[in-house]
């Protein structure tokens, strides 16, 4: 019997922002446009993966940030523990998907071999590319693998029936999307393959990026991996709270995306 998954998003910090910011060359209209920040947690029979930990609260206030809610009672709000939690993937290791160092302690990270060379190396030695990044998160990974507690991928590789990695790069040079068969069909979780909705539909690059030509080509990938448009999920998108049914009936920012959407289509 094929696996179906439950997939979560949950909002934990927002940035406000106008247009001008989210697009590489820029936007004559600059009228709001938020971030959201999100960590999304894929369940099946009892076991749970998380993908990407988030930013604490120190990092808020340092990056002026808003922290909402802080990712491990977002976990918690959904019946997840993050002190049992056996498997982290990571997306890529900007500094909001790869905080909360002490979060997960007995899980293994899965990051892609390309990541971790990126992050700890020539790249870093230039201002512009390591803004992003957090050096104590950069720190803790490699203390990570140095404790047999990262599991390196090279490309595609499957978790679990139904549950598998890509890595797209572009907007760091490892970073990795993450398809889920769910009831509904293959989701895709872009995270940073797509901040906005509208940097994939409208093929416009957010301005943080590592490769021009590979970020445009991840969103040929992604539509490739998910079942429709209506399957891919950005990583920072407001919208993806209106589109999607709440998880829990009086909690605004937790949403289930194996479920069909229930807002309008997205241009």
């Amino acid at each position: 019997m094929d696996t179906h998954y439950q997939i979560h998003a949950i909002r934990y910090a927002h940035l406000d922002r106008t247009a001008r910011h989210n697009f590489i060359d820029g936007d004559p209209h600059d009228g709001p446009m938020p971030l959201d920040y999100y960590v999304w947690a894929i369940t099946s029979g009892g076991r749970s993966w998380v993908l990407d930990t988030g930013f604490d609260a120190a990092v808020a206030a340092a990056r002026r940030r808003q922290l909402l809610r802080p990712v491990g009672e977002g976990l918690k709000a959904i019946g997840i523990d993050p002190a049992t939690v056996r498997d982290v993937i990571i997306s890529h290791m900007h500094y909001d998907h790869a905080g909360n160092h002490d979060l997960f302690p007995q899980a293994r990270y899965h990051l892609q071999d390309e990541e971790m060379a990126f992050c700890t190396g020539r790249a870093m030695c230039h201002g512009l590319l390591r803004a992003p990044f957090d050096a104590g998160d950069v720190q803790a990974m490699v203390g990570r693998v140095f404790g047999d507690r990262v599991v390196f991928h090279d490309g595609d590789s499957e978790l679990a029936p139904g549950l598998t990695l890509h890595r797209v790069g572009g907007h760091t040079r490892g970073l990795q999307v993450v398809r889920v068969r769910t009831a509904r069909g293959w989701v895709v979780l872009a995270s940073d393959a797509a901040h906005f909705y509208a940097n994939w539909r409208q093929r416009r690059p957010f301005p943080i990026v590592e490769n021009i030509p590979a970020y445009l080509e991840a969103f040929r990938r992604i539509e490739a991996l998910a079942d429709s448009p209506r399957h891919v999920i950005p990583g920072h998108d407001p919208l993806v709270l209106s589109r999607y049914p709440r998880a829990l009936p009086e909690v605004a920012d937790i949403v289930r995306l194996d479920l069909d959407p229930v807002g309008p289509e997205v241009e």
